[in-house]
């Protein structure tokens, strides 16, 4: 049932509305249709109620030999009149609410003094026309039978014992599913359409602006806050949003701060600490220290680095990842590392901050050529996004390990010099450029052996 559902709140707001406002004028249209009905057999019965009486009087106050030129004068098809010498209705027939509506009619033309005898019945059909009345209207013309349809008959007593018997063919009500009925829904449904469209666009539009913000925020947490403008709701919503901004950026603003503190301030001790061990006696121990002391300063110098770029905001300018990826090859085979680089197009534009991204890749490039020997570059432009995978031959990283790496100063390896590689910042200042970016950073083993990185950075 879900699959059939529209995936958008606007569309499903919108189709809620239109079936909901469908069925409620289906509904009207119906009930109007039935007083309509109903009106029309008031309506209808006050008049051929008044043309009965007119009739009873001209027959009543005619001579035996006048009333038949004056029945026969009076017969026509919208109300049709024979004079008999017994009632053409049963003395007791069924009754309804239309014979109850005429009898109501009748009383008040012909007078309720003396209660006038007079008989009605309702009839559905020509199957339900009493004996009489089917000679009569064979005698007039046979064809007349299939035609009655619905009707009303009446027999009324004359003074003289005969009975005038009348017969009123009754309009049926306009079928519900009519033209009219299609032309009202249709113009109902295009309006609700454009209305509602219009609304649920105003009302659905700030979530769309809540989504973008968001993932602005998620690459970008000194981005300008939301204008506050809209219903009080989307105020106070937008509001919210804006404190929570406010309060991650000066959170992590708090936390770059505090890292460039610290490894500012150990900048004095090490460098104490490094005068002492010049003075140390035994060569062996003095080694060790110098190494230590390096590698602290090392890690010093990178967590500054790092807290420079987080607080030096570069602008976003367009560049070709063609050209940019092709540097970063061309540094590392220039540095004695064999790297090669490939791509399916000549020219990838690419909206971001150039430096920061040309050093997370070298980064990641540097790591793979340290400890995969022979690195394998290739650029993937895709529709929704650009694909950069990086191979190397190495060892590769046990799967259970793959998070870990890039945790802040973490190795796999347990020397510190030079050769082996780096302080343990490399892959997490690229994650971390990467993501803000918007995009993300994975590690996979390759069947054949080595190390897969893939960047995905989304247009």
């Amino acid at each position: 049932m879900k699959s059939l559902l529209p995936d958008t709140i606007a569309t499903r707001t919108l189709l809620v509305l239109i079936v909901g406002l469908a069925l409620s004028h289906a509904l009207s249209m119906a009930l109007y249709l039935s007083d309509r009905a109903d009106a029309l057999m008031f309506t209808g019965g006050e008049h051929i109620a008044e043309r009965i009486a007119t009739i009873e009087r001209l027959v009543q106050g005619a001579s035996p030999d006048e009333r038949q030129r004056i029945v026969t004068l009076a017969d026509n098809p919208d109300l049709h009149v024979a004079w008999s010498r017994q009632g053409a209705i049963a003395p007791k027939p069924g009754n309804g609410w239309q014979t109850d509506v005429f009898r109501e009619a009748l009383l008040d033309h012909l007078g309720r003094d003396g209660e006038p005898d007079f008989r009605l019945l309702h009839i559905d059909g020509d199957d339900d026309l009493p004996s009489p009345w089917r000679q009569h209207l064979r005698a007039e013309g046979g064809d007349r039978i299939g035609d009655s349809g619905e009707m009303v008959l009446a027999s009324i007593r004359m003074r003289d014992g005969s009975w005038l018997d009348l017969a009123a063919p009754v309009t049926p009500p306009q079928f519900f599913w009519s033209l009219r009925f299609a032309l009202s829904m249709a113009v109902m449904l295009l309006a609700v359409v454009i209305l509602s469209a219009i609304v649920v666009h105003h009302l659905t539009r700030p979530l769309g602006i809540f989504a973008r913000a968001a993932r602005r925020l998620g690459m970008d947490v000194k981005a300008p806050p939301l204008p506050e403008r809209g219903p009080a709701e989307v105020r106070e919503a937008t509001r919210a949003f804006n404190q929570m901004q406010a309060r991650i950026r000066r959170f992590v603003e708090d936390r770059t701060q505090m890292i460039a503190a610290i490894s500012h301030d150990l900048g004095t001790p090490i460098t104490r600490l490094r005068l002492r061990a010049e003075f140390m006696e035994d060569e062996e121990q003095k080694r060790k220290m110098l190494a230590d002391l390096e590698d602290m300063e090392k890690m010093v110098t990178s967590a500054l680095s790092f807290a420079r770029e987080e607080a030096s905001g570069e602008p976003h300018a367009m560049v070709d990842l063609h050209a940019l990826l092709q540097r970063v090859s061309d540094d590392m085979c220039d540095a004695g590392y064999e790297v090669s680089f490939e791509a399916g197009a000549d020219q990838v534009a690419f909206w971001c901050q150039p430096a920061a991204l040309r050093r997370a890749l070298s980064n990641v490039v540097e790591n793979a050529a340290r400890y995969g020997q022979r690195v394998r570059i290739f650029l993937d432009d895709r529709t929704d996004m650009v694909l950069i995978r990086i191979d190397d031959d190495g060892p590769g990283i046990p799967e259970a390990l793959h998070d870990e790496v890039f945790k802040p100063f973490r190795r796999l390896e347990n020397s510190r010099s030079r050769e082996t590689g780096g302080t343990g910042l490399g892959l997490t200042v690229a994650r971390t450029v990467i993501r803000a970016h918007g995009g993300d950073m994975t590690l996979a083993n390759r069947r054949e052996g080595g190390l897969r990185v893939e960047v995905r950075l989304p247009r």
